[in-house]
């Protein structure tokens, strides 16, 4: 299937305070972001023309920024303000949202304190990551040869642009060896998160998921954890081990892009989307419609 390429869309984006026509939004070769990945972004969905979490992202996207030791020249309020408006100037109801912020040109060295802080807003049609009726049976996963890293090692906390480079990696060898994404572990072997989504599984009517510590703690993650106990089912958030993959039953993904998504493998370990799995799908898509 042919996909316009982004460059080529029509539309606004918002950019530097400004909507500018959507192929104007452009940057400099030479631009620091570019270079050393000085770059921090978020991944949010509109339904029904309101944007789910719209603060908490917000938020994150600031919190993202100090980490990688730059400052996003616009407030909380202000960002909100301006996703809100871009969504309702491209005239969606139902989109995917990507605020990003990235160190200009400049400054072409490691060092770039006196940088200019760019930051751009643009929206696009996006439906779920799955085909619906893969979604309905349960995605199958690889497993990584990259690992997520020891978070002394990186600012695993940040939504930062360089610390998705692995994923890309991953992700491509998944599907070239026949799977939709892959899981990868921690710099300990243990399981951690997919390629660009959380993980759960399920025993006994109970959750269990990783602790997230060296990697994004996602508010799709949270509200997913946040809608099981409110079903009364319980939550466990602890160290997962490979070789526990055999004796889980359910498993499923949740992110902005995959939203909730049942997992029917990992590598050689099956798993049986269940009524768990259903529910969550069901009560998620209810708390993002509002």
């Amino acid at each position: 299937m042919s996909v316009l390429p982004f460059d080529q869309r029509d539309g606004f984006i918002w950019m530097n305070g400004a909507l500018v026509p959507w192929k104007d939004a452009q940057l400099h070769v030479l631009s620091h972001g570019l270079h050393y990945g000085s770059s921090v972004f978020e991944g949010e969905r509109a339904y029904g023309g309101k944007i789910f979490k719209i603060t908490e992202h917000s938020e994150r996207f600031r919190a993202s920024a100090q980490v990688l030791d730059f400052e996003i020249p616009y407030s909380v309020a202000e960002l909100d303000a301006a996703k809100q408006l871009v969504v309702e100037k491209n005239g969606f109801q139902s989109c995917y949202v990507r605020p990003v912020a990235w160190r200009g040109s400049e400054m072409m060295a490691v060092s770039a304190q006196n940088a200019t802080i760019n930051v751009a807003i643009a929206v696009w049609d996006w439906p779920s990551m799955f085909d619906v009726n893969e979604k309905m049976r349960g995605i199958r996963l690889d497993i990584a040869e990259y690992r997520r890293p020891d978070p002394m090692t990186a600012p695993c906390h940040a939504k930062a642009a360089g610390l998705y480079m692995i994923c890309t990696i991953s992700k491509h060898r998944a599907e070239r060896r026949g799977f939709a994404d892959a899981l990868m572990l921690d710099w300990q072997g243990r399981v951690a998160e997919c390629t660009g989504a959380n993980v759960f599984f399920t025993k006994d009517g109970v959750i269990h998921t990783p602790i997230a510590d060296c990697f994004l703690d996602g508010i799709t993650r949270r509200t997913v954890i946040d809608l099981a106990k409110r079903r009364g089912i319980e939550v466990v958030q602890r160290r997962i081990m490979p070789d526990e993959l055999a004796s889980l039953e359910e498993c499923f993904l949740c992110g902005t892009g995959a939203e909730v998504t049942p997992v029917s493998g990992i590598g050689d370990y099956t798993f049986t989307p269940g009524q768990i799995s259903r529910t969550l799908m069901e009560d998620y898509t209810a708390e993002v419609n509002k």
